[in-house]
């Protein structure tokens, strides 16, 4: 049995690089896209971006999750990069003639950044928010 071909779909018609992110619904599920100005690293000999706000080391090519272990025994003896495994899902993007176009890929397995699209998320999210809110009113 052959496997199908990623489907290419055109998302829409922007300047990424001004926008800085773009954010669409894709077979019912959310993808935000976003355009990374900042340097890529090579870890291991892997293509990898870090993440502007929380410091994570991601792969491009598969969304692994990268940190440098420590020896606790020998804490001065260099420290080694190792993966925790994939935690974010990477899709392809490419921009042809203005528009922009995504290839979703393997969309059959769990990712742990898949938790911050899921509903349970997003009302605990919204439930923060209002409470904040509140503390704010109370405060003043």
């Amino acid at each position: 049995v052959r496997e199908r071909e990623p489907e290419k779909m055109r998302i829409g018609r922007k300047d990424l690089k001004q926008c800085k992110r773009l954010t669409t619904v894709v077979d019912g599920r959310e993808v935000a896209i976003f355009y990374h100005s900042g340097n890529f690293y090579d870890i291991n000999g892997e293509p990898c971006i870090v993440c502007p706000w929380h410091k994570y080391k991601i792969t491009l090519s598969e969304g692994k999750g990268l940190y440098q272990s420590v020896d606790p025994k020998n804490p001065i003896a260099p420290t080694p990069w190792v993966s925790k495994g994939v935690k974010q899902r990477t899709h392809t993007v490419t921009i042809k003639n203005g528009h922009v176009y995504l290839t979703l890929l393997d969309m059959s397995t769990h990712r742990d950044s898949d938790y911050y699209l899921s509903e349970k998320f997003k009302k605990f999210h919204n439930f923060l928010q209002l409470n904040l809110i509140n503390e704010d009113e109370l405060m003043q």
